[in-house]
């Protein structure tokens, strides 16, 4: 692909010209747009340490009451994309959450999509549209666009949690708000899913709605893994998706969330995709490359890995399973049709 001509080719008289008139020229600036073959990222291999993190999330218990906050949060930025940016990857925010006990992080509904990966902690629930979602170790959360949610924590020790977000993507689009709401009145959910390939009936009828299961527990992720994992042959990944269980499809509407098993001293390699992937470490701890990136990661970690990067995962112990919970950029991209595997 041939060179094309530079701003400084131009005379200065006709830079300022169309500087003045608002314009540009195009083909200085064509292959920044559109590179040829592959697209550049701003999105770098990142990892981030829960023992770095949990002693500051702590402290920022200590600094800032509740109603200073709204929101208890520290941030896990890539820095390829700029800190100041609070970006994971192009359209991935993450944020480490401490709600404290007796706290409650007030109601409120937001454009983005979200979802809550919890860390630690006990006693607490996250009310989404008036439905109590208890929240465990593991457990993953949903809290979709437009949907009023808070958390009250109950419970002893401190409640911490991963939050995952599309937010960039809605800042970009110039349509994220939040707005503030009142407490809920909470109650237990009306359409449980109790099983999967079951849907509950309720006064006669099947559960409907764009989101019938809000909670997905981790007790019952770990068991289809475990038996996904006698199923598989070595070295094969074992995967499950969270999807609705109403339609078969994504869990949310633009970032997809499945979970992943190693079994002891296993190795393995996953699918170069053009979606940016966030990692969250469940249980155990392993090590990673992110092309050339070396990650030693343990419980409670995470990092990411940008769209068609050479991912490999081992688990590090010889005994005990490694478990994680990925989110994916794939579905905003199926949806625009550039969804890619190399």
């Amino acid at each position: 692909m041939k060179a094309l001509g530079t701003l400084d080719e131009l005379p200065r008289d006709y830079v300022a010209a169309l500087t003045d008139a608002n314009l540009v020229p195009l083909w200085p600036n064509l292959r920044a747009l559109l590179p040829p073959k592959a697209p550049r990222t701003n999105t770098l291999p990142a990892h981030w340490s829960w023992a770095a993190i949990r002693p500051l999330l702590l402290r920022a218990g200590e600094l800032t009451p509740m109603e200073k906050a709204e929101r208890r949060v520290l941030v896990l930025a890539n820095p390829g994309r700029g800190l100041d940016n609070l970006q994971a990857s192009a359209t991935i925010y993450l944020g480490v959450q401490l709600v404290l006990p007796g706290e409650v992080a007030p109601s409120h509904r937001h454009t983005p999509n979200a979802a809550r990966i919890v860390i630690e902690g006990e006693g607490a629930v996250t009310v989404v549209g008036g439905e109590a979602c208890a929240m465990e170790p593991g457990d993953l959360i949903l809290t979709p666009t437009g949907q009023w949610h808070e958390h009250r924590h109950e419970g002893q020790g401190p409640m911490i949690w991963l939050d995952v977000l599309d937010l960039p993507l809605m800042v970009y689009l110039d349509v994220s708000y939040v707005v503030d709401g009142t407490p809920q009145t909470a109650r237990r959910a009306d359409y449980p899913y109790v099983a999967g390939g079951l849907a509950p009936i309720a006064h006669g009828r099947r559960a409907q709605g764009p989101y019938p299961l809000l909670r997905y527990e981790w007790r019952r992720t770990r068991e289809a893994l475990e038996a996904r994992a006698a199923r598989c042959e070595p070295g094969e990944a074992v995967q499950v998706a969270y999807v609705n269980p109403e339609t078969g499809g994504d869990c949310l509407n633009t970032i997809a969330f499945a979970a992943l098993l190693l079994r002891p001293g296993e190795e393995i390699g996953l699918p170069r995709t053009s979606a940016a992937c966030v990692f969250h470490v469940i249980e155990g701890a392993g090590d990673a490359t992110v092309d050339a990136t070396a990650v030693a990661f343990e419980q409670s970690d995470t990092f990411c890995a940008p769209g068609l990067a050479a991912v490999r995962l081992a688990n590090r112990s010889s005994r005990a399973p490694l478990y994680l919970v990925t989110a994916d950029e794939s579905p905003l991209q199926r949806k625009l049709g550039v969804y890619e595997e190399r």
